[in-house]
């Protein structure tokens, strides 16, 4: 009471200073609501993987389960005895229950998580447990309990789950300044991180999400805070108008990913003629391109700018002991394998006291019929219940000794309770086996015990074996390029330039036209006394007069070199320099001359592809200057730094100067990369070196399918992930190909040409998609070697010489058949002839007569045989 007229006296005094606190109560109304939401609502439990809703969903399930479907409004009329937050908040959270196709066995119309459709009514749907939850999530003897909110009945504290259900699941809640988001994971890709922990060995866990897709796991940082997963749509190019999405990123549906392409299109980010969704049971999404658009670039696009690529987020928050706790996939696995071994060893050993109370039963039961202590005359003469336990224990005590526990006064009335029937059917030898039986089966529990982790590991390979047959990864593990939105953005503007003004901007449509850019550019901007800046494209912006060059800036571009030739003040001397532009600071100004007042570029060219040009300078007349005209060849200089001074060109006056002729490229061709991890072709190093390219080279690609496509070697590329071998396009090579012909049912070889023909995959084994590419060589002159099977196993091998048996024919002929008989192994082996001896037909002749069959190749032939060759059998 004290302390109450004290509180008041505080609180009368502060409102006397005009001035009202909360009182402590309302802070910790506020603690309370948090944590009930914290531990009640948003975040599972680590121990099982469920939140209470879900968690009480499954027990409701499992008091209800008779083997039949429930309806799905009786489920959730269940469940409201455990959980008062009213039918829809059940009903949901059952829904997406069912939709991760797990614990629940759904019967109807459950909604499509590709098209975000909702379900239908909870009386129009059913549902019961799966068999794969009745086996490892409920044990009412293994299980804790507690009472329901109003006391009259009974909930599990958490399910005895033995299996890693929330890693497989996956979670997301947001509770009062906590959240948990936990990405799903495969269900058999689990139990092999699960065996393997428990063989301490290393493991690595990396989600798998229900829509497909790929991703990049480069930065899941175990699922931890901080980390972030890229997950892509797939898509397909059905032809070079027409793009195919057929799986998801994580998070999004068929309606939002559309919602996010109109956007996107309506932006002017990317130009798309036609959408169509054919999706059903699997995603179709059909995206229509206009005529002049490149697929390839629009491929890249759609991931830049809709949700065909998405980044998540995993935050990996759990409970344990009632509190929050932030740990990685890894060690939330390592938790719930340690606790399945656990649940495990308490089913054994629970398992095992049962057998021994019924082994101890059993024996009290054997002695007490055999030996007749039912017929004592002490026992049937006992004057009350106390007197007749009393005979019944002094008669028990010589076997007391071999017994596995005392004798208990439980033990006896029990024994007392047999019926006459029972004693009359007592047949020794059966009791005799019964016991051994037990005894046998005892002995076992204690070998699993004492060896529980070979048991966990074989229970794991157990549920594998039964659960996991239809359980593939969908989401395929890539590595991501960067895309830069800039390179694959639609030009969604035009830039005009107001000379007289010094105005560039999207907005002056009466001014002279630049060229065609997108809302997200930078522009370069030249003037002629030299000073230059780069800044972003927008409606209106004063960038000064007497502009020299203007264009659209490309940051890390080193082949648009710049040659210029300026004067160095009013009455210096000229200089020329050649240099590139790699990047630098938005609208600060830089300087390409020495930044002496008054000096002037004199010419100027941007040459994309690094050419340089032959100049044709006149210089004043001017007395004892006999040479007025020269030549210079800006070939003659080396690139250097923007920042250079440049070469001088003449100290005297210069009357003109003017261009003589173009020149070409002085960079030499385009060195390309083919990356086979992200497969895609780059100029910075990165994977397989493909060649030097310029002008129309090309690349081959061949595939696993037996087609082949000829590409550009333009880095936007988009390339399929079967790839048997790619490099630089060489018109003059043969390709010597062996296959099974589907139709004709034999073994065919072939030799022809790469057809120019460049956009489409063109196959050369025939239509029959059963047909099937046996192995492909460069080699001019191969041999095969055909080893027999079947009923012909007894036949000699067979050497082929590939150019005398076949001609040179077209990629369409069907080729020559092998063999007529059975094939049981198509091999390439060394050819007599080498690739690289440049003979005449005569030559080879001789050389045939003076070389043995066998040839034994020298050591450096074989590397170069071994990229010539790929075999598929």
């Amino acid at each position: 009471m004290a302390e109450e007229e004290k509180d008041k006296e505080n609180q009368q005094g502060e409102q006397g200073d005009g001035i009202t606190y909360l009182s402590g109560m309302y802070q910790d109304w506020f603690l309370d609501y948090a944590s009930y939401v914290i531990l009640e609502r948003a975040v599972p439990y680590v121990n099982d993987g469920l939140k209470p809703v879900q968690r009480r969903i499954l027990h409701a399930m499992r008091e209800m389960d008779d083997g039949r479907y429930n309806k799905v409004a009786n489920i959730i009329g269940q469940t409201m005895q455990y959980h008062p937050h009213g039918d829809a908040s059940i009903g949901d959270a059952l829904v997406q229950l069912g939709q991760k196709d797990l614990l629940i066995d759904a019967q109807g119309n459950w909604g499509n998580i590709l098209t975000g459709d909702g379900s239908a009514a909870p009386r129009y749907i059913e549902a019961r447990l799966s068999k794969f939850a009745l086996e490892v999530a409920f044990n009412p003897k293994t299980t804790n309990w507690k009472l329901s909110y109003d006391g009259r009945n009974k909930e599990p504290i958490t399910l005895p789950v033995k299996f890693p259900l929330l890693l497989a699941q996956g979670v997301e809640g947001i509770a009062v300044g906590l959240a948990s988001k936990i990405l799903p994971h495969n269900f058999n890709e689990l139990i092999d991180a699960s065996i393997a922990y428990l063989r301490k060995e290393e493991f690595e866990l990396y989600p798998d999400f229900p829509t497909g897709g790929s991703a990049d796991f480069s930065r899941y940082n175990d699922g931890l805070r901080g980390g972030a997963v890229k997950v892509r749509a797939k898509i397909e190019k059905i032809d070079n108008r027409t793009l195919a999405i057929t799986e998801l990123p994580f998070g999004k549906t068929t309606t939002t990913l559309i919602d996010s392409i109109i956007k996107a299109n309506d932006k002017n980010k990317i130009k798309v003629k036609r959408i169509d969704d054919n999706t059903s049971d699997r995603v179709e999404i059909l995206v229509h391109l206009g005529p002049g658009i490149s697929s390839d670039r629009t491929i890249d696009a759609l991931y830049a700018f809709t949700d065909c690529e998405v980044s998540v987020s995993p935050n990996a928050c759990t409970i344990e002991n009632d509190k929050p706790i932030f740990i990685g996939v890894s060690e939330i696995l390592k938790r719930n394998t340690d606790q399945t071994l656990l649940l495990l060893k308490l089913e054994l050993e629970i398992r095992k006291g049962e057998l021994e109370q019924a082994w101890h039963f059993a024996s009290l039961e054997k002695i007490f019929i055999e030996e007749r202590i039912y017929k004592d005359k002490e026992f049937e003469q006992s004057e009350n219940m106390d007197e007749a336990i009393a005979h019944i224990d002094k008669r028990l005590e010589p076997w007391k000794p071999k017994l596995m526990r005392e004798v208990t006064r439980e033990d006896i009335l029990k024994l007392m309770e047999i019926r006459m029937a029972r004693i009359l059917k007592f047949n020794t030898d059966k009791a005799n086996d019964h016991l051994q039986s037990i005894e046998e089966e005892i002995e076992e529990i204690n070998k699993k015990i004492k060896n529980i982790v070979s048991f966990t590991i074989e229970y794991f390979k157990h549920i594998k074996e039964k659960f996991g047959k239809d359980k593939d990864r969908k989401t395929e593990i890539r590595s991501f390029e960067n895309i830069v939105a800039s390179k694959v953005v639609v030009a969604n503007e035009k830039l005009y330039f107001d000379r007289e003004e010094g105005f560039i901007g999207t907005s002056l449509r009466k001014a002279e036209y630049v060229c065609d850019c997108s809302d997200i550019d930078d522009i370069i901007v030249f003037r002629r006394d030299g000073t230059y800046l780069i800044t972003k494209v927008s409606e209106k912006a004063f960038v000064g007069k007497n502009i020299q060059h203007i264009a659209v800036f490309k940051k890390n571009d080193k082949r648009t070199i710049y040659n210029v030739v300026y004067r160095d003040g009013r009455q210096g001397t000229f200089y020329l320099k050649r240099f590139a532009v790699t990047g630098m600071t938005r609208d600060k100004e830089y300087d390409l001359t020495r930044g002496t007042k008054g000096s002037r570029i004199w010419y100027f060219s941007a040459n994309p592809n690094g050419e340089a040009e032959v100049l044709k300078v006149t210089l004043k007349q001017k007395a004892r200057l006999k040479k007025l005209n020269f030549e210079v060849d800006f070939g003659d200089l080396a690139i250097k730094g923007r920042g250079a001074m440049g070469n001088i060109l003449t100290k005297n006056d210069v009357h003109k100067i003017s261009l003589k002729e173009k020149g070409v490229s002085t960079l030499g061709g385009r060195k390309i990369w083919f990356d086979t991890d992200v497969l895609r072709l780059n100029s910075d190093s990165r994977g397989k070196f493909l060649g030097e390219f310029q002008g129309e080279d090309k690349i081959l690609v061949l595939y696993k399918n037996g087609e082949y496509q000829l590409y550009n070697f333009d880095l936007s590329n988009h390339f399929d992930p079967d790839i048997l071998q790619i490099e630089k396009f060489d018109s003059q090579k043969v390709l010597s190909v062996v296959y099974y012909d589907a139709d004709q049912e034999f073994y065919y070889v072939k030799r022809f040409e790469i057809d120019e023909i460049i956009g489409r995959r063109i196959s050369f084994i025939g239509d029959n998609p059963d047909s099937r590419l046996v192995s492909i060589t460069w080699v001019h002159y191969p041999r095969l070697e055909i080893e027999f099977g079947g009923r012909n196993a007894s036949r000699e091998n067979e050497i082929i010489e590939v150019c005398e048996f076949i001609g040179i024919k077209s990629y369409k002929a069907r080729g020559k058949r092998l063999t007529n008989y059975e094939v049981e192994n198509i091999k390439e082996i060394e050819p007599v002839i080498k690739d690289e001896d440049d003979k005449t037909q005569e030559e080879q002749e001789q050389s045939d007569e003076d070389v043995p069959f066998e040839v034994n190749r020298p050591k450096k032939d074989e590397d170069e045989d071994d990229k010539n060759q790929m075999s598929l059998f």
